[in-house]
């Protein structure tokens, strides 16, 4: 019987910032029909995320499943005293394995050690797997508002959590 073996590292190897705009691109339009906007949204984060010049205060994580990269999270500044929890992913074929609640995990706790007050984030209703992992990590939805993105009428949600 074999084990399935799971990790949590930092995104800090070659090809992971090609994998997260790959994975999200890939994921979104197969599972929700989201055009290459999306894609283009999710390499502006990612190449804004490599310009960041203090590490104490943004981190990125990629998740792993059997030596494969399978989900990522990043933490970024949203100003001094919030952070930022972007681009949660976790790939179709790895889920099931608490992947995405343990890089929840380590963002939040990345947070408080960096001395953040709070934790923001954006995402859009139709995420209902990535939303109860929120509401299972005490985000609050602080408002919503209907949009047009990503070839798609969506409705954008911001959540908060204390630190």
């Amino acid at each position: 019987m074999s084990t399935t073996r799971t990790l949590v590292r930092p995104l800090d190897r070659p090809g992971d910032l090609g994998w997260v705009v790959m994975a999200n691109a890939e994921v979104y339009a197969a599972e929700f029909g989201w055009t290459r906007d999306y894609e283009e949204l999710v390499a502006r984060i990612v190449a804004d995320y490599t310009r960041l010049d203090d590490p104490s205060r943004h981190a990125a994580w990629i998740a792993e499943l059997d030596g494969r990269r399978a989900g990522c999270v990043f933490c970024v500044p949203a100003d001094e005293e919030t952070a930022k929890l972007r681009l949660l992913l976790v790939h179709p074929s790895a889920r099931g394995h608490g992947l995405g609640a343990r890089l929840v995990e380590e963002c939040l706790n990345f947070a408080r050690e960096a001395g953040y007050k709070g934790m923001t984030l954006w995402t859009n209703d139709i995420l209902e797997s990535a939303r109860r992992i929120y509401q299972a990590n005490g985000f609050d939805l602080m408002d919503e508002e209907p949009h047009h993105s990503f070839g798609h009428d969506l409705v954008g949600q911001n959540w908060f959590r204390p630190l």
